[in-house]
């Protein structure tokens, strides 16, 4: 089973049996509650039904205690969530301008919108295969992004602010949000040319939108504040000595960063240049989550990576204010928020990549050029989570589910814009063809080699880098897509 399994038992058994003030504090297992109270709270409501099924995993002590009551419960309380997550694809689908003409309902955008959510294999596997509570989440988040879209702006605001109070990697999206809100609803009217009318700045609606935040973060953190353990709190969701990446390394620029370390190093043994005493065995790919110093290049810092990640999201944010573009631009923007967090943020886990991957779904049906970008970015980011299914029994279903969802993807995308040219060039198209043979060697071959026990991280690396090739591309060609139709836009107003 996975480890997540244990993770959510323990928290189960920690906020039903413990005072609210030693919550942030137990330590009895290594699994620490590290989730803001919003989801603290959420466990709590849970471990009363728990009860039912089997006391016995609500015991602090009962470390890594499995029985079939307590995985049928924790499989049932994901499912029964997830009703959120169907109700929001639905106010999404409904919110998708449907002017495209389709002879049959499987072509249709909506339909397909649908599918392209509801059967998307990330989160499938994320939750009900390797066991997390991640589409309610996203429900909440694509509830209130089908809300900004209807113009149901504090409804839309409302939402966010409890989903930061359920989980913290939201705060990826959080410049998105905060600049449209700004630009669409605090001021009431633009001038002919889209720019800012400063007159019709309204503050009122500026004074909702900050009782809003200040009442959900009262509600969340007040006990806390109360209890003087904010600073607690704090600490256990910014874990930061836990190192620059996970113990499989995401698919991001770290990634391509520690490999190119690991190069020069084997580079610089071979070459007499470093001192083969000096540098520790396995430092980056011990497969443990710990903190690291790279051998040649410099070290990153937690600083370092929070300046890269705001230069990163800077260039969205600034075209969503100038050229906000209404709900699309705000799509773009709170994608592109997503994927810079996800390309230089500190620990960043490869699950994270979800967060980009289920709303560039919304703006895949919408043009061919978003279509192209979703396609790699799907494809890419959900094969790199094929490392979090390592069992041989769980290898046929994650290839049968991930090829299901990528051939669909690929067809009902292909259908939809068939009048248009075609949604990836050949580059591309040899890219995620070479996923297959990097498949079958890190899947089937290398297990089957005596280098497996001795170099067990090979498969992990590899997977992290290719992927990390396709996702780098992926979220270039999606900011220079959005810089030119901005361009294009100004343009023609002029």
């Amino acid at each position: 089973y996975s480890t997540d399994f244990e993770v959510h038992r323990n928290w189960l058994a920690i906020t039903h049996n413990l005072p609210l003030s030693q919550w942030y504090y137990e330590a009895t297992s290594e699994w620490t509650l590290d989730y803001p109270p919003f989801f603290a709270w959420f466990e709590y409501a849970l471990s009363h039904i728990a009860k039912y099924f089997d006391p016995q995993m609500l015991v602090v002590e009962n470390l890594n205690y499995t029985s079939r009551a307590t995985i049928f419960f924790q499989r049932l309380s994901v499912i029964f969530t997830d009703t959120l997550f169907i109700y929001a694809v639905h106010e999404c689908c409904r919110c998708i301008n449907g002017k495209r003409a389709a002879k049959d309902i499987l072509e249709k955008p909506t339909f397909i919108l649908a599918v392209l959510l509801l059967w998307n294999f990330g989160l499938l596997i994320v939750d009900h295969i390797h066991f997390q509570y991640n589409g309610f989440l996203f429900g909440l988040m694509l509830l209130s992004v089908a809300r900004l879209c209807q113009k149901r702006y504090l409804e839309g605001a409302l939402l966010f602010a409890v989903l930061l109070h359920f989980k913290h990697i939201y705060m990826y999206v959080a410049p998105a949000y905060g600049i449209y809100l700004l630009r669409s609803y605090c001021f009431t009217a633009n001038n002919a040319d889209g720019s800012l009318k400063w007159r019709s700045f309204s503050f009122l609606h500026l004074t909702l939108l900050g009782l809003i935040v200040c009442l959900v973060s009262a509600l969340s953190l007040g006990p806390f504040i109360v209890l003087g353990q904010l600073p607690q709190v704090i600490a256990r969701l910014f874990p930061f000595k836990r190192g620059l990446c996970h113990a499989y390394w995401a698919p991001n620029f770290w990634a391509l960063y520690n490999a190119m370390d690991k190069a020069l190093t084997i580079l610089g043994l071979k070459c007499n240049f470093l001192d083969g005493k000096n540098i520790p065995k396995a430092s980056m790919t011990g497969g443990l989550v710990q903190e690291f110093q790279h051998t040649v290049l410099p070290s990153v810092t937690p600083l370092a990576t929070l300046i890269c990640t705001f230069i990163a999201v800077l260039p969205s944010v600034f075209c969503l204010w100038f050229k906000p573009q209404g709900p699309r631009g705000f799509l773009q923007c709170l994608v592109l928020c997503a994927l810079s967090s996800f390309m230089f943020g500190w620990h960043v886990h490869e699950k994270a990549i979800l967060l980009a991957i289920l709303p560039l779904s919304l703006l895949s049906i919408q043009r061919a050029k978003d279509a192209g970008i979703y396609l790699i970015l799907t494809t890419t980011g959900h094969f790199s989570l094929f490392p979090l299914l390592f069992t041989p029994p769980e290898l046929p279903i994650k290839i049968l589910l991930m090829l299901l969802f990528t051939v669909y993807s690929f067809s009902s995308l292909k259908s939809l814009f068939r009048r248009e040219k075609p949604l990836l060039n050949w580059l591309e198209t040899i890219y995620l063809m070479q996923l297959v043979p990097l498949g079958i060697f890190c899947e089937i071959i290398y297990p089957l080699t005596p280098w497996k026990g001795h170099f067990p991280f090979v498969p992990l690396l590899l997977t992290s880098v290719y992927c990390a090739l396709g996702i780098t591309y992926a979220w270039l060609k999606l900011y220079v897509s959005v810089l030119t139709e901005r361009i294009s836009v100004r343009q023609k107003a002029e």
